[in-house]
């Protein structure tokens, strides 16, 4: 990948390895679940053990164990009601993984042309090991891009109020905000469905288990009720501002899992 080489290179020398690896403590895992407590946060979530197990389409007990861990190292603190509320340190840890994973999907997809369903895993393998360097050099690359690829923005803070596509009343205008869910198989239905951020149209059709959004060049994009769930838009009429969470995500027989 000649761009990444030349974004990797500094006047003529190579970056050290040992540069590109974290400084933090926290593991892989830790830092994958770190960001999900930061997205749920930065929707407004309630930053809950069931929660952050339908975000990230796990098992109760699975996150039950790594949230115990987080406690244990420093990372967040729970209340007698179990609700998670960040430390100082793994909020800040939490902002810094997420705007790298980010600001890297944005670089893999505009500079090196990666699909935009595809450079999700991969921005999870690259984040772990990112030094300042890189980061300001992929910032430059990518100029004024504000957001990820799946509409999410690079910036904390910076998030702009939507409401699930599956709220959406039928002949609402409607323009494509971002994915809130960014698994693999999702953001694959999701491409093959023809729905992206920034496109716009109306609610064409809403039924049991499925909705139908027609683009304004006339395609249609269908999508199950449940993934429509996760995609957040800007509608006129809208309904009321939400963040939905959906017990399971159903694909479609296709693309179930």
């Amino acid at each position: 990948m000649p761009a990444l080489a030349a974004l990797l290179s500094g006047r003529g020398s190579a970056v050290d390895y040992d540069q590109l690896v974290s400084s933090d403590s926290a593991t892989v895992a830790e830092e994958e679940y770190l960001q999900s407590l930061f997205w749920l946060q930065e929707a407004g979530l309630p930053m809950t053990g069931a929660n952050v197990a339908r975000a990230m389409q796990l098992s109760a007990p699975t996150v039950h164990e790594m949230v115990g861990r987080l406690e244990r190292d420093g990372y967040i603190t729970r209340d007698a009601h179990r609700t998670i509320a960040f430390t100082e340190s793994g909020e800040r840890h939490a902002e810094e993984i997420v705007r790298r994973h980010r600001l890297i999907e944005r670089f893999l997809t505009d500079v090196l042309g990666v699909p935009w369903d595809e450079v999700h895993e991969e921005a999870e393998r690259l984040e772990h090991a990112m030094s300042p360097l890189l980061e300001e050099r992929m910032l430059a690359a990518i100029g004024d891009a504000k957001t990820c690829p799946h509409g999410h923005p690079i910036a904390a803070g910076a998030r702009i109020a939507g409401v699930p596509l599956a709220d959406v009343e039928v002949g609402a205008a409607v323009r494509v905000l971002r994915f809130e869910n960014e698994a693999e198989s999702l953001l694959r239905y999701l491409k093959v469905s023809g729905i992206e951020p920034g496109l716009e149209g109306r609610l064409a059709e809403r039924g049991e288990g499925h909705v139908v959004m027609e683009a304004d060049g006339g395609r249609r994009c269908a999508l199950t009720s449940s993934v429509a769930e996760t995609v957040s838009v800007i509608a006129d009429p809208s309904p009321p501002p939400r963040t939905a969470l959906p017990e399971q995500l159903e694909l479609g027989e296709r693309y179930g899992r």
